[in-house]
């Protein structure tokens, strides 16, 4: 059997460039440059001169498009969904936890009214049931 031309990356490095990550996933730049007009959830950062910078979780998502597209045969469609479902259930946590800061933060505001208008704030409690006066 061949052994494939791929290098091994550095793990002490936190950012990679295209040519770095061309090299490890075995494919061409221009590849995973068109991967990301297609896959809104790659998008490495760019440094100061344009260059694409990768990290480790950019790697890893590539891995598992390359896997999906080239192994399990998956369209472009089906790895959007793929993703896209996974991410849903992320995001609807991320969407309670913003719920719930709004909710605090509504509390916070309206006892800062009451404290200007000089009424007596009320006495609240945190999370752990211990009570607060503000």
């Amino acid at each position: 059997m061949r052994e494939s031309p791929r290098k091994k990356i550095s793990t002490d490095r936190l950012f990679y460039k295209i040519g770095d990550i061309s090299n490890v996933v075995d494919l061409e730049p221009h590849v995973l440059r068109y991967w990301e007009s297609e896959f809104p959830f790659l998008n490495p950062r760019k440094n100061k001169t344009g260059q694409r910078i990768y990290t480790r979780k950019d790697l890893e998502i590539v891995l598992q498009i390359k896997n999906l597209l080239y192994k399990e045969k998956y369209t472009i469609a089906g790895v959007r969904r793929k993703f896209g479902s996974s991410t849903l259930s992320k995001n609807s946590v991320s969407m309670e936890t913003i719920q719930g800061v709004k909710k605090r933060l509504r509390e916070i505001l309206d006892i800062l009214n009451r404290d200007i208008s000089g009424q007596k704030p009320p006495i609240i409690s945190d999370n752990n049931g211990a009570q607060l006066h503000l």
